[in-house]
């Protein structure tokens, strides 16, 4: 079970070590596929060392900061060891971002050099003062063999990611080499990871996920597969041809699987099972999914800011479940809050799931985002949820997404639940706007497979038949298109904004 003993934690190392480890182990052992191309650990080693060279020479060192603003492609990982192995940290800022967005980063982190790919470039305001290194038009690093200095890495800066910034702008998480190397271990132990495994990422490497991904990877001694964007197709055809053992599927990933007409006719006998994070399992996606396909979904769930917090205990297939998000990863501690009082609650009552574990970030830039994301030490995850007495933990939904009804609680996500257990339904997402009378009604956004024939009084009805009286739907929405981030988290503000906007 996830939550069954402590591990033992890296102490003093850092987390490009487990890169030269697995070189030394076997540095012909494929570490990086990408398109027709394969980059053996040894050739990842002697070009993450090439960047680190091109680093220092450009001036950047130890307690430095470098942006990494690229598309998913080796290079993204060779350069961000190298940044790594020079004691400087990595800063990701999403290749997607507007000039504002990209401003307010480099901004708030002040990073001595950037790295980007494509235009991104293009779109760095006048305000960056660093140098800029790109990937597609200045020559590749020569060849440099370097001795790592080491030194007691617990407590070094190692990556920033950015929250997700649903509401306002995005906070900047700080980890160090302590608390992700922390983080690997746990997922390791959460995949059940070993050098034979062979998976995919197709989720921006830029994100916690893609960046665990290849973390926990070199730590097995397993390949990764990367994608350069999604695509379904692509994805089942490489499983198909790499023989990959486990896939990752965020809910855009999933639901694409569950709707994809030709799924059957994909050879995925290969994997041993399909994790979903990220997002709360909907269980009628999932197991659409395996009715199709035979292969088992194991659900965990984390944040950027304690990057594995739950799973279902990958070794005990027969214990797994969709409707939990697993028990809590070896020694992390969690607690439920109540909503309003802050009070610890008992099993059983729905509150804010807070945590203490050994993953856990330093904490926010801007340091001031810190006074509300901490309660005694503990970290305030935002989700709400309820724990059952033997552990298994229940993601209801989010503190600041709960729709309040009549004075009542309802929670976006059981009505989501609802809707995509319809079969004409291809998407949804729930939010709340201003009510006179209830406070606030509840609003359904839905995108409807090709051809539906379902009418909106339909699902309103089935909502209204399966949920109590007040998590009724006062109107349903359908649209074209469910806005999310790259993670599957649905961007509910929008949806609100748009919606709002429509009926003024």
């Amino acid at each position: 079970m996830p939550g069954s003993a402590p591990l033992e934690y890296p102490v003093g190392q850092s987390i490009q070590s487990s890169l030269a480890a697995a070189s030394d182990r076997d540095p012909s052992a494929p570490a990086i596929r990408f398109l027709d191309e394969s980059l053996s650990y040894g050739e990842v080693e002697t070009l993450s060392n090439a960047y680190a060279g091109a680093l220092e020479e450009r001036g950047v060192g130890f307690g430095d900061r470098v942006a990494m603003m690229a598309s998913n492609r080796p290079e993204f990982f060779t350069a961000l060891y190298g940044i790594l192995k020079v004691g400087a940290s990595v800063v990701m800022i999403s290749p997607a971002w507007k000039a504002t967005e990209i401003a307010h980063a480099t901004d708030l982190t002040e990073p001595a050099l950037l790295i980007c790919d494509g235009d991104t470039h293009e779109r760095v305001a006048q305000s960056f003062t660093g140098q800029i290194l790109h990937l597609d038009n200045d020559d590749p690093p020569a060849a440099n063999a370097r001795e790592v200095s080491e030194a007691d890495w617990d407590n070094t800066e190692a990556v920033l990611v950015f929250s997700s910034g649903t509401t306002g702008l995005p906070k900047a998480v700080r980890h160090t080499h302590a608390s992700l190397g922390a983080a690997t271990v746990h997922w390791v132990s959460a995949l059940g990871l070993s050098a034979s495994d062979r998976f995919q990422i197709a989720t921006p490497a830029f994100h916690i996920l893609g960046l665990l991904n290849m973390f926990a990877s070199v730590s097995a001694g397993s390949s990764v597969r990367l994608h350069p964007r999604f695509n379904l197709d692509e994805l089942l055809r490489c499983i198909e041809a790499d023989r990959i053992t486990l896939e990752m599927a965020v809910a855009p990933i999933a639901l694409a699987m569950a709707n994809h007409p030709d799924l059957e006719s994909f050879d995925l006998s290969s994997l041993r099972y399909i994790m979903w994070g990220a997002t709360p399992v909907t269980e009628s996606v999932a197991q659409r999914v395996t009715e199709r396909t035979g292969v088992g979904f194991l659900a965990a769930y984390g944040a950027s800011e304690v990057p594995v917090i739950t799973s279902n205990p990958v070794d005990s297939p027969d214990c797994w479940r969709l409707d939990s998000a697993g028990l809590p990863i070896h020694d992390l501690e969690m607690r439920i809050a109540d909503l309003e009082t802050g009070a610890t609650l008992e099993s059983g009552s729905t509150g804010e799931i807070q945590l203490r574990s050994p993953s856990m970030m330093t904490g926010y830039l801007p340091p001031e985002a810190n006074d509300e994301a901490f309660a005694d030490g503990w970290y305030r995850t935002g989700d709400v949820g309820w724990v059952e007495p033997e552990g298994w933990l229940h993601i209801t939904d989010r503190v600041k997404e709960m729709i309040k009804v009549k004075g009542f609680q309802v929670a976006p996500a059981e009505i989501e639940a609802v809707l995509h257990g319809h079969g004409e339904v291809a998407d949804c997402a729930v939010f709340g706007v201003p009510d006179e009378a209830a406070g606030e009604a509840v609003i359904a956004a839905v995108r409807l497979r090709d051809g539906a024939s379902v009418s909106d009084e339909e699902l309103k009805a089935l909502v209204a038949e399966t949920l109590a009286t007040y998590k009724r739907l006062a109107d349903l929405w359908v649209v074209d298109s469910i806005p999310r981030l790259p993670s599957g988290k649905v961007l509910r503000r929008k949806l609100k904004a748009v919606y709002e906007a429509a009926l003024s």
